[in-house]
């Protein structure tokens, strides 16, 4: 086999990042001590993107490894029983949702099943228990932001090519297209987000269109338009309007202000960050607030979250809470412990879990982070929580010391898709507590942390997926591990 050949394929199971496996013979032949040839049989992998347990494709190879291969399906020759028709017209070449043609149950089952295939074989963990996964509530318009990018190279689609209807190729405001960073799909509908996310995204495009406002460019880092970024509160009905610029603009600010609360009534507040850095980030280096207060609220369980422009917040909050049950569930607390939260970002789990604790404690690296949290302690009313700005990439040990932190009985860990570092893996351990909560959106970096924490002392009982991100194959997982060989009663 070679690069760009094209194979049939039937696919028999689902694989890492949501890419259908197909196993095919593979013939290896060695001398034999008489000159013969003796043959062994084994299976050589083929990894096919856009491709689920039961199709037969026909698959372009796109990379060859001695292992395994990996493809993108050009052809469906037979369907898989479980696709259906996706919703979205923009399905397969946006970016946004991947499986949004496989039915729902499926989708469930299937992550359900890599994530327990990943701490099996990736993690080599065993004896351990997989509850069932936790489906979302809603399956669409369950996303509280979306960032959509202005470009000045529109991506063109295969219908708008063929019928050689391409428009005006140099202005887009959508999502980008799977590893293409200098090109915009131009969408005018999105069904992660409510319909009202739909609209102020069209007004934004014609508003800019029309005055022919200039959309920065990644190669001559000239232009002003760079991102608009949506964010709605699931529970507040808040909503912010972030437009991210390359420079300050008055004018333009604030009749665009002006104009979309004329259009559409119920925004709560619009904010304008600047981004003077050639990085493609929808992040600025300052902020200017054209209407409303700056920030949103939103409310997850009891508790209620002050968010501004570039706080982290589960972009998910229904499932956030059951997220958060979840964790609170597997550490069985009685109220008399003590909590360290690890990666405790603007305080949510640490606010959370208050209640069934003595005290928490958040430890988080970035300061603009902690003094969210202590806001949303302080708006919250909880006193029996504690932020402190520790560095989660060095030994945080020294932070404990100094600042005379009692032993954790109970650690919660909430890391970025990177995982823990070594060094982080290391001080948990040393403190020895008698439940770690682990935490993820990647299951393969937990499971490596996981590894090494059950190699000096700890045990995993069980874990539960929680579905998060309906038609894609992110998960999110909470993991519970124990001190000692043996569960304790």
């Amino acid at each position: 086999m070679k690069k760009g050949d094209i194979l049939e394929l039937d696919i028999t199971g689902y694989g890492y990042e949501g890419k259908g496996i197909s196993k095919i013979p593979k013939r290896i032949i060695k001398p034999g001590p008489d000159s013969s040839e003796n043959s062994n049989n084994s299976n050589y992998v083929v990894l096919v993107d856009g491709s689920y347990p039961g199709d037969k494709v026909k698959a372009r190879l796109l990379k060859i490894k001695s292992s395994y291969a990996k493809a993108k399906a050009i052809e469906l020759l037979v369907p898989s029983e479980k696709r259906i028709k996706a919703r979205c017209k923009f399905f397969g070449v946006c970016g946004g949702c991947k499986q949004q043609d496989l039915n729902y149950e499926m989708q469930l089952k299937y992550k359900q099943d890599q994530e327990k295939e990943i701490f099996e074989h990736i993690g080599g963990l065993k004896d351990f228990e997989t509850e069932q996964i936790v489906p979302a509530e809603n399956v669409f318009y369950y996303r509280n932001k979306m960032e959509f990018s202005f470009a000045d190279r529109r991506w063109l689609t295969r219908e708008e090519i063929d019928a050689n209807n391409t428009g005006n190729k140099n202005f887009a405001l959508g999502l980008h297209v799977p590893r293409i960073f200098d090109k915009v799909l131009d969408i005018d509908e999105c069904f992660l987000q409510s319909k009202k996310s739909n609209e102020i995204l069209n007004f934004t495009r014609n508003f800019f269109k029309q005055r022919k406002t200039p959309i920065y460019s990644t190669k001559t880092h000239t232009g002003y338009l760079r991102n608009l970024v949506i964010r709605q509160s699931q529970n507040t009905k808040d909503l912010m309007i972030n437009l991210v610029t390359s420079k300050e603009d008055d004018e333009i600010l604030k009749e665009y202000t002006s104009e979309l609360m004329n259009v559409v009534p119920g925004i709560t507040t619009i904010i304008n960050n600047i981004n003077l850095k050639k990085a493609s980030v929808a992040v600025g280096d300052f902020e200017k607030v054209y209407y409303g207060e700056g920030f949103i609220y939103d409310k997850i369980g009891n508790y209620t979250f002050r968010i501004s422009a570039n706080s982290f917040f589960q972009t998910n909050t229904l499932q956030a809470e059951n997220l958060y049950k979840t964790a609170i569930d597997y550490a069985e607390l009685n109220g008399d412990e003590i909590i360290y939260d690890l990666y405790s970002g603007a305080g949510t789990i640490t606010i959370y879990c208050s209640w069934k604790a003595k005290h928490v404690y958040g430890f988080e690296s970035v300061e603009s982070a902690v003094n969210d949290a202590d806001e949303n302690a302080k708006l919250n009313k909880v006193e029996n929580v504690s932020f402190i700005r520790a560095d989660l990439y060095k030994s945080f040990l020294p932070v404990i010391k100094k600042n005379n932190i009692p032993k954790a009985d109970v650690i919660i860990i909430d890391p970025p898709r990177s995982g823990m570092h070594k060094n982080t893996v290391d001080d948990v351990l040393t403190l020895n507590p008698d439940k770690i909560v682990y935490v993820s959106c990647n299951p393969t970096t937990q499971a490596r942390d996981i590894k090494m924490m059950t190699e000096n002392g700890h045990k995993l009982i069980k874990m539960r997926p929680v579905d998060m991100f309906p038609h894609t194959y992110h998960i999110e997982n909470v993991a519970l591990l124990i001190k000692g060989k043996q569960r304790q009663k």
